[in-house]
């Protein structure tokens, strides 16, 4: 499968058969610049600008946006699980879903805007992903400190972090991802990737965290 990040919480999956995947698809309002993605499914993890911008989308893709077993193509699974965007369980920022997401003999976890610890329910969902997509800079979700917790609780292989501060969002009360790559040696990092490419047989030759180009 190959996996491109967009920028903020959105990604592009790609199957080995062409079938494409986007999450969090965001809005102009964050600062990126607006790239031209097709997909045929897009991932919705709540109704907020930097996250739902599915009209900018190109083919028409079908929208998951609820909780619930899916099977949008044959091969490919997506389980949208109820989590909530901050420590008080939504009365601040309401909830979030966090997507498992089984196709190409992988299991790849998108904690949207996870902004609480994991319930027990919701690791026994979650656990031993592949590929965990996991916010880092704090404020609005989860911080480095606690994604680092919550990556190891999952046993996750390969990280991507994501939801920090680059150089498009500067002036957002967030940080940018030092913190959570602290715990990680240099070897297990791959940094300014252009993209990553993962079959379920070359899991033990992958970095631990990758961090793509802005």
């Amino acid at each position: 499968m190959l996996f491109k990040h967009i920028g903020h919480a959105e990604f592009l999956m790609e199957t080995e058969n062409g079938f494409r995947i986007v999450t969090d698809p965001y809005d102009a309002g964050c600062g990126y610049p607006i790239k031209p993605v097709e997909a045929e499914v897009v991932l919705v993890s709540h109704h907020h600008h930097d996250h739902d911008a599915v009209g900018n989308l190109q083919g028409n893709p079908a929208v998951i946006d609820q909780a619930g077993e899916y099977i949008p193509a044959a091969g490919v699974k997506v389980t949208a699980v109820r989590g909530y965007h901050d420590e008080v369980r939504g009365a601040k920022r309401g909830e979030t879903l966090l997507f498992l997401i089984e196709a190409d003999g992988l299991r790849i976890v998108h904690l949207g805007d996870l902004g609480d610890r994991l319930t027990a329910e919701q690791e026994s969902i979650l656990k031993d992903p592949d590929l965990l997509m996991i916010p880092v800079g704090g404020f609005y979700t989860i911080d480095g400190k606690q994604a680092g917790e919550i990556a190891g609780r999952l046993n996750a292989k390969i990280i991507l972090p994501m939801h920090y501060k680059t150089k498009y969002n500067a002036d957002w009360p967030i940080t940018g991802p030092e913190v959570f790559m602290e715990k990680f040696e240099s070897e297990e990092i791959c940094e300014y990737c252009e993209a990553l490419r993962v079959t379920k047989e070359d899991l033990v030759c992958q970095p631990k965290v990758v961090l793509f180009k802005e």
